[in-house]
């Protein structure tokens, strides 16, 4: 607890921080989100982003020379393909990072013509993708002219540079940390981890390059601004480990500090925390929207509450050790009342637009500085049966007014100076979305934006085209399994033929969409993955997707299904023992259906689609295994379509 003097002269300083790792191209909201809010209640606060400065250091002339002191020290790394490549041409490597960032960051554009040109960087083995569409020597064509033609040289820039970066992340993981990532850094050791004892080996092991440049990071932040509470968000397994290794260090460094720990990643696996251990870390480990634990603590720092009056917080009881969690009583602060994001102290300029995917939906995850914003808190739908929809996130649905929702865009973009926004909501709702536009459009407002939807009918032709006169470029839903019955099965509340009534609508418009899609649902047959796909691919060869990922489904212990595993017909197999965390539960399924390997398939499949390619193939050449010919007609989205006019 803060002294007296402290409370009174100084009050109560945070410090937010974003851990690595979590993206390239724009800060993870979550600090914005709570910046803005504490803020707005008179206390003092400032944010960092640790993942991008980690990511700076690292991608730098003097952190490749660090890399190469230590990869060449290392017999086996160096007989790696990608470490090999990196060793032989060091000095060119050397010679162009800072170059390659600045042009990613948008500050040395010019560059991109020696980049496209292919006669400015280094090459490794990620070069080698570039193989797959072959040039026709004759015509003097290059392998990357089908996808940018003549005059997209930017684009055409970008993509490489980032194949160059992805060679790099590969020399990391073969010579410093096998289980570095630029979006899933060991998220091995927090990913549904009943024990402790891999993350706690883990941070009692010698630190590695990465290790250490985090914590030469972190104690420069804690010097800077000399917080009094420090909070951590993990939104992800991958952010978990580095979270931890911030929390050593300023537990080293700055014992007087207050550690606190919260995010997606606590929310839905460490709601049954019981491990001593992570409290030799941090402080109090808090669940669910922030705004009301903070106020609650921020009352008891100074002394105006006790600990056992906090607000949905886990901490360590002084006496007995033991693991103590308080659930508290007062209401979550609305939706309306949480303040405006604010982006204030985050580098804006340094974050970097790197081309993974050449669709031009898909990209726009990686693709551009995007503003996040949510248009409502928790789900209007909450029916899903895969969802978590017992959580807060989830079940505890909150829309404010347009008009709140517009004087925030308008404050986002007198501050940042962009106009770019992806709303993050699991499902934006569609009245909130009509208002919204409308009220968008009688300010003239000028902006782009994105979101997540459901494919429900409530999205008309006229809703669709109102959206992109506000300013939509993109929307991305979940058609799921694409199958009827498992549809129903899950509570979806749409049939594929209305997913292809909606997504039409919206591609008329001149809005590009994306397709979440599932496979290895509770008694899913291979006939119904067959046909899953079969209905995808008619969805890309008429125009009403344009992007698609197939994901594996996972029970999860919050969701219907692994509530009620019975009305699904799987058997739930029993969760290990554990203190730590616990979310993610396997199952018995009847069917004994080999989902490894259909995904394996599935991921090519939508792959090409993606690119324009094999539309015309028969969906079974897609699959290694032999599988039954789709029962789904070849023109069955065409009809569907033909039956909405």
């Amino acid at each position: 607890m803060l002294s007296s003097t402290e409370n009174s002269s100084r009050g109560v300083r945070y410090l937010l921080l974003i851990p690595p790792m979590t993206q390239l191209n724009t800060p993870y909201p979550s600090t914005a989100y709570l910046t803005g809010f504490l803020r707005s209640q008179g206390l003092s606060a400032v944010q960092e982003d640790l993942a991008l400065a980690l990511v700076l250091r690292l991608l730098s002339a003097d952190g490749l020379r660090r890399i190469a002191g230590l990869a060449a020290g290392d017999a086996t790394a160096r007989q790696r393909p990608a470490t090999t490549a990196f060793l032989s041409q060091l000095e060119d490597y050397i010679s162009t990072i800072d170059r390659v960032i600045s042009f990613l960051q948008g500050r040395d554009s010019t560059l991109a013509h020696r980049i496209a040109a292919r006669a400015l960087l280094p090459e490794g083995p990620r070069f080698a993708s570039l193989d797959v569409f072959e040039g026709d020597e004759e015509s003097g064509e290059d392998s990357l002219a089908w996808a940018f033609g003549a005059l997209g040289v930017q684009d055409r820039a970008r993509h490489l540079c980032t194949l160059y970066l992805s060679d790099l992340a590969d020399v990391i993981r073969e010579s410093i940390d096998e289980r570095f990532e630029f979006v899933r850094y060991a998220e091995s050791l927090a990913a549904s981890q009943p024990s402790f004892d891999q993350l706690a080996h883990a941070l009692q092991s010698p630190t590695t390059l990465l290790d250490d440049m985090l914590q030469e990071l972190t104690e420069a932040s804690m010097q800077r601004h000399q917080p009094q509470v420090v909070l951590l968000t993990v939104p992800f397994p991958g952010t978990v480990y580095a979270s931890f290794r911030i929390a050593q260090t300023i537990r080293q460094r700055y014992p007087q500090a207050v550690l606190v720990l919260g995010g997606g990643y606590v929310n839905t696996e460490l709601r049954e925390l019981c491990e001593p251990r992570v409290f030799d870390y941090f402080d109090f480990v808090m669940l669910d929207a922030g705004e009301r634990p903070l106020l609650a603590l921020d009352q008891h720092l100074r002394g105006q509450r006790s600990r056992e009056q906090l607000s949905r917080a886990y901490f360590r009881d002084a006496e007995s050790g033991e693991v103590r969690y308080v659930q508290g009583v007062e209401p979550d602060v609305p939706f309306a009342h949480t303040g405006t994001p604010t982006w204030d102290g985050l580098p804006l300029p340094d974050y970097l637009s790197t081309l993974d995917m050449l669709n031009p939906m898909h990209r726009l995850w990686s693709d551009g500085r995007w503003n996040k914003l949510t248009v409502a808190h928790g789900c209007y739908w909450k029916k899903c049966s895969f969802c978590d929809v017992t959580l807060d996130y989830i079940s505890r649905y909150d829309a404010p007014a347009a008009r709140v929702l517009a004087d925030r865009i308008e404050a986002i973009v007198a501050e940042t100076g962009q106009t770019g926004f992806h709303f993050v909501d699991e499902a934006a709702p569609p009245k909130g979305l009509r208002a919204l536009a409308e009220e968008i459009l009688s300010r003239g407002l000028r902006i782009s934006w994105w979101g997540n939807i459901r494919f429900e009918k409530s999205f008309t032709p006229e809703l669709c085209q109102l959206l992109a006169d506000s300013g939509c470029i993109a929307v991305s839903g979940g058609l799921e399994v694409a199958s009827d019955r498992l549809l129903a099965l899950m509570e979806k509340g749409v049939s594929v033929s209305q997913v292809a009534r909606v997504t039409r609508g919206f591609s008329d418009a001149g809005i590009l969409v994306h397709a979440y899609l599932m496979y290895g649902f509770p008694t899913q047959t291979v006939q119904e993955t067959v046909d899953a796909l079969e209905y995808v691919r008619q969805l890309f060869e008429e125009g009403c997707i344009h992007s698609g990922f197939f994901h594996r489904f996972t029970c999860t212990v919050h969701s219907p299904v692994g509530l009620h595993p019975e009305r699904y017909g799987v058997v739930l197999k029993p969760l290990p023992a554990g203190t730590f965390a616990k979310n993610d539960v396997q199952f018995i399924d009847p069917t004994g259906v080999d989902h490894d390997t259909l995904g394996q398939s599935l991921s090519k499949a939508i792959y090409n689609f993606m690119h324009g390619v094999g539309l015309d193939a028969d969906i079974r050449s897609w699959f290694r295994q032999k599988v039954p010919r789709a029962t789904v007609p070849r023109n069955f989205i065409v009809k569907a379509l033909q039956a909405s006019r």
